[in-house]
């Protein structure tokens, strides 16, 4: 075992320990994500090369190469070694990932899907950072398990996993800060729309979840929805959509939107919810407060990740 793979975080240079915190909570990205979110200015990331090889040399961190879609060019993926992780379980400033990222996983089918949900926590970043808004490498968590029922069924019956939950803090010109929190789905398309609208419907019965009288006793208050206990406001639903073939994504968009219309349990929240639908194009191209979010539930025109109801536009 190298002295090196035995530096904790602390003793890192801070770009070292940026990328071993980024790849701790975020599980794996490309070296040009690592350089767009860490070392936004600098023009290649030659920095950030040295730095990566030195902690692979060091055992910390492991990368695997993949082909581009469309291209053939390979691409480097970087993910914390055990090492690696074993070093940021012990980081104080660490919260604990269960999740860990092996060799196999990291060139398994979940890659392409891992990629593209960073892709969205970086967009917002870009655009923060331009924006003078508040949006850091971290105010993004991917794979946030919310209970929706009781009972022993398997734990995806029994929960529902956001892809990513993201704190977006908007300052406005008059110093105004809003805090905007959200629940992120990134949908590839690669599932049937009845699915995708299954799983926004799962959102509405976690709004209405009540937790039974024997969960009740585990928690203080808590006879109020079980979101509460985690969250001031329920969160907005923001929906991704990611396809080459704007085709497939218009009829894709009209195929939610109709669909959760017709839910009756969602149809009842249309007060209570806000979800919106856009592409990670249209997302990276021109940021979450440009009008890009088609509105589910409310008949209103695109607007901007507020998804504000009409009355209040």
């Amino acid at each position: 075992m190298s002295t090196t793979s035995l530096k904790r975080p602390a003793t890192m240079p801070a770009l070292s320990q940026m990328v071993m915190q980024v790849l701790y909570q975020h599980r794996l990205m490309t070296t040009e994500q690592l350089h767009r979110l860490l070392l936004p200015e600098a023009r290649r990331p030659v920095y950030l090369l040295r730095e990566l090889k030195r902690l692979a040399e060091g055992g910390l961190v492991e990368r695997v190469r993949s082909l581009r879609r469309n291209t053939r060019h390979a691409q480097l993926l970087w993910f914390l070694s055990e090492e690696g992780y074993a070093c940021m379980d012990d980081a104080e400033e660490s919260v604990t990932r269960q999740h860990r990222t092996t060799a196999a996983s990291a060139v398994g089918p979940r890659q392409a899907h891992t990629i593209a949900v960073n892709e969205i926590g970086i967009a917002m970043f870009q655009h923060a950072r331009h924006l003078g808004h508040e949006f850091g490498p971290l105010d993004w968590i991917p794979e946030v398990a919310h209970r929706l029922r009781d009972g022993q069924r398997r734990f995806e019956d029994d929960h529902v996993i956001s892809d990513a939950v993201l704190d977006y803090t908007h300052v406005g010109t008059n110093g105004r800060r809003r805090l905007i929190r959200a629940f992120v789905e990134l949908d590839r398309c690669t599932m049937t729309v009845s699915r995708l609208a299954d799983k926004v419907a799962a959102y509405g019965r976690y709004f209405d979840y009540i937790p039974q009288e024997h969960e009740r006793s585990r928690r203080p208050s808590s006879n109020r929805p079980a979101w509460q206990q985690t969250y001031s406001r329920f969160p907005r639903l923001l929906i991704v959509l990611d396809h080459p073939s704007q085709r497939v994504l218009s009829a894709r968009t009209n195929d939610l939107g109709a669909m959760t219309s017709a839910n009756p349990r969602l149809s009842s929240l249309a007060g209570e919810l806000s979800i919106g639908v856009t592409t990670l194009d249209r997302l990276r191209e021109h940021g979450p407060f440009a009008p890009i979010f088609k509105p589910l539930l409310r008949h209103q025109q695109p607007t901007d990740m507020f998804l504000r109801p009409p009355a209040s536009s």
